[in-house]
């Protein structure tokens, strides 16, 4: 059986509608995210990512095995997320899922109200049945996300921004939804520091438009040093 992907949402009329305000608030935005400073962090961000891809390759192709043996191919999953002024791209990870997940997923929210009740709030699980052990491991290490070093390659995510965010999730940004399609979506950020999956949506929204406005050099650097702790220490990862 194959793993379902999720549809692609560049069809969707609502991804249309936020990415006309996306276009306008880029143009409001446009001396930040166009400038050489941007650019720059841009190519800083692609050599850091290939640098990290050539010193994780050995690992990377150990947790590939792993996924592999425990529940067959593919090893990794491609997520549709909104990225930078509303372009849907596929966030890669290693599969931490069975297979047959989102069959998992209907019928444990069919069956149990207090799961329906906790994805409608926060789009998660505390106790997710889908889970395979292998990929309790990398999610707790962090591991999983380390293909998203293809996804900053390519120009789609940053080392450092906001949390890669779902169509669905978007409108629940409210006004802030135009500091979340300003930048590109990171693979730590103030959320991944500050709480994690420990913290709750509203939170979370906060913590996205918290990192736009106070940009800088300095608080990517003070994120980056953090994330190690965090990481190190397995900090509201789940």
């Amino acid at each position: 059986m194959k793993s379902k992907q999720s549809a692609d949402p560049r069809s969707d009329r609502t991804l249309q509608e936020f990415v006309g305000g996306a276009r306008r608030f880029r143009r409001r935005s446009q001396a930040r995210s166009g400038s050489r400073l941007a650019r720059l962090q841009l190519r800083l961000d692609q050599f850091a990512a290939l640098l990290l891809l050539l010193l994780f390759a050995p690992l990377m192709a150990v947790i590939a095995l792993l996924v592999w043996r425990r529940d067959g191919a593919p090893v990794l999953f491609g997520h549709y997320r909104i990225g930078q002024h509303g372009r849907p791209f596929r966030c890669l990870k290693f599969r931490s899922m069975y297979l047959d997940s989102e069959a998992m997923l209907r019928e444990l929210l069919e069956r149990d109200p207090a799961a329906r009740a906790e994805w409608e709030r926060d789009h998660k699980l505390t106790d997710d049945p889908r889970i395979t052990p292998i990929g309790h491991f990398l999610r707790r290490t962090s591991l999983d996300e380390l293909p998203q070093l293809f996804n900053v390659l390519r120009g789609e995510m940053s080392l450092v921004g906001p949390r890669p965010i779902t169509l669905a999730e978007l409108p629940r940004y409210g006004q802030v939804r135009w500091h979340y399609l300003s930048v590109r979506p990171g693979m730590t950020g103030l959320w991944q520091v500050s709480g994690r999956n420990d913290t709750t949506y509203d939170e979370r929204v906060e913590l996205d438009r918290e990192f736009v406005e106070q940009h800088s050099l300095r608080l990517r650097l003070s994120i980056l040093l953090r994330t190690l702790r965090v990481v190190i220490r397995g900090s509201g990862a789940r």
